[in-house]
């Protein structure tokens, strides 16, 4: 060692006491509590579904439910449903009206809901459109887009109309059943559209309800030529909605615009008007998002 240094040029370390090493035994597991830990999780993520069933349920219904019929239609007991009602009502998910002893959506749900339509930076842009074509027909106007086989109502611009169709923002339809579905659906593939029917299918819903797949293509066939969808009466009945897809950038559809109304006043005879009125506000729509509407076929596209 040469000035303090061993002959690779690192310093003697000074000596330190070796510290005791105690020897503990393996942490072991039992099965229960193995079983125990795995209850707890199972339990937990139960409430957390059934706590969804009945914020699903709440938001069918904005007249709100009582504790014993939201109960029956969740399938929960009394008991479970009030004790995850009130967690809810602490974080402001659900509200309780003292007054009629009725159960409601909260505000924190609406915070969510809202959050959710922000995300289709769409929806603020197609406002104008969806007025005017509110005011032009004097029909209810409404943007959903596709979700799980289903049409979800993102936006809407109520009719001024004492009577008119009953919808919500947040209601969902089969898409084989809906306008909004329909304009959606003639933008699939056929294996698409196939897929859709054998994994949901082709609920009757109404007597005009199309419930064969051959129809469905000749339907689609129709709205491919057309350039506009129509639900007539196969959702609810006496209720029409005459839809348009919007596209992205890509040409694809991201979404769709419709009017609906009572069968009365959107008899067949106006529903060709309409069309032609909503497939141009939706090609205008597309436009006016960045989109491209494809080429119909013989024809030219925007």
């Amino acid at each position: 060692m040469i000035g303090g240094a061993d002959f690779n040029g690192r310093r003697a370390a000074a000596r330190r006491p070796m510290r005791k090493i105690v020897k503990r035994p393996p942490f072991r597991t039992s099965a229960k509590n193995l079983d125990e830990d795995e209850s707890a999780r199972s339990g937990s993520v139960q409430s957390v579904d059934r706590a969804m069933a009945l914020l699903e349920a709440l938001g069918e219904d904005e007249e709100g439910y009582r504790l014993t019929d939201l109960a029956i239609r969740t399938g929960l007991s009394p008991s479970t449903a009030h004790r995850l009602l009130t967690t809810l009502e602490q974080r402001k998910f659900v509200a309780f009206d003292p007054s009629d002893n009725m159960w409601h959506v909260g505000r924190q749900s609406f915070s969510i809901g809202a959050a959710f339509a922000r995300r289709r930076n769409f929806v603020a842009p197609a406002l104008p459109f969806l007025r005017r074509l509110r005011d032009v027909t004097r029909e209810t106007a409404n943007m959903g887009v596709a979700d799980d086989g289903e049409v979800v109502v993102l936006t809407q611009v109520e009719s001024r109309e004492i009577m008119r169709a009953i919808t919500r923002v947040g209601g969902r339809a089969p898409m084989v059943a809906s306008g909004l579905g329909k304009a959606i659906l003639a933008t699939y593939s056929d294996d698409e559209v196939a897929a859709i029917i054998k994994r949901h299918g082709m609920p009757r819903l109404t007597p005009r309800s199309v419930v064969r797949a051959g129809e469905l293509r000749s339907a689609l066939d129709r709205v491919r030529a057309e350039g506009y969808a129509v639900d007539d009466e196969e959702f609810l009945t006496g209720l029409r909605c005459v839809a348009s897809a919007i596209y992205n950038d890509q040409g694809e559809a991201m979404a769709a615009i419709s009017i609906s109304g009572l069968a009365s006043r959107v008899p067949a005879a106006r529903v060709k008007q309409l069309g032609h009125l909503v497939s141009e506000t939706a090609r205008e729509l597309t436009l006016a998002l960045g989109g491209r509407t494809p080429e119909p076929p013989g024809g030219s596209g925007n």
